[in-house]
């Protein structure tokens, strides 16, 4: 049987992280797409404002990645959030709120293709990809922050679970999308 084709395929992927270790693993892992990498917020701001990119993965701390990602979603770029040290709820809330189509522990970085691959072809087909994150890795969320750490933003996430497909970061980038033409 033929193998499928990935959805990363030819895709223009734009990492950051302060890490140069962390970079080359995801230009490793991501080998059908083009990656281009930056490894401070200069360099990766300037790349977000000169190129037309598919994704990008954006390192929480080290990079100002949650500024970052603001500049992405403004460019209509949809964003990945990739963290250690940010690992916990806050940074999760405030991922989602800005506009974040995913939000990845370092700690599943062997499973970074795979899970782009899947965040790709939810997108491609209209789906939340969110809820692809959340059905992947909310046990692994639940063991790291703890029992309930949902309830502490019961009301957000409440309405989150019920409006997956319309999160701020999709509204952002239909307004933003000369296709669409919608007044979000």
């Amino acid at each position: 049987m033929p193998q499928s084709r990935s959805h990363l395929e030819g895709k223009r992927i734009l990492a950051v992280d302060d890490e140069k270790d962390v970079l080359d693993t995801i230009e490793d892992a991501l080998e059908g797409a083009r990656v281009d990498k930056a490894q401070d917020y200069q360099t990766a701001l300037d790349k977000l404002s000169e190129g037309n990119y598919d994704l990008a993965i954006l390192d929480i701390m080290g990079v100002d990645g949650l500024s970052l990602l603001e500049k992405a979603v403004d460019r209509n770029i949809p964003a990945v959030m990739l963290t250690a040290h940010a690992l916990n709820a806050e940074t999760l809330l405030a991922s989602i709120r800005l506009g974040a189509i995913s939000y990845l522990p370092k700690e599943k970085l062997a499973e970074l293709e795979e899970i782009l691959d899947g965040l790709m072809a939810a997108m491609e087909a209209g789906e939340p990809t969110w809820k692809l994150l959340f059905d992947r890795l909310g046990e692994f969320f639940d063991e790291k922050f703890g029992p309930g750490w949902k309830e502490k933003d019961k009301k957000f996430w409440s309405e989150f679970s019920r409006t997956y497909h319309v999160s701020k970061g999709i509204q952002s980038r239909l307004k933003h999308d000369e296709r669409v033409g919608l007044k979000v």
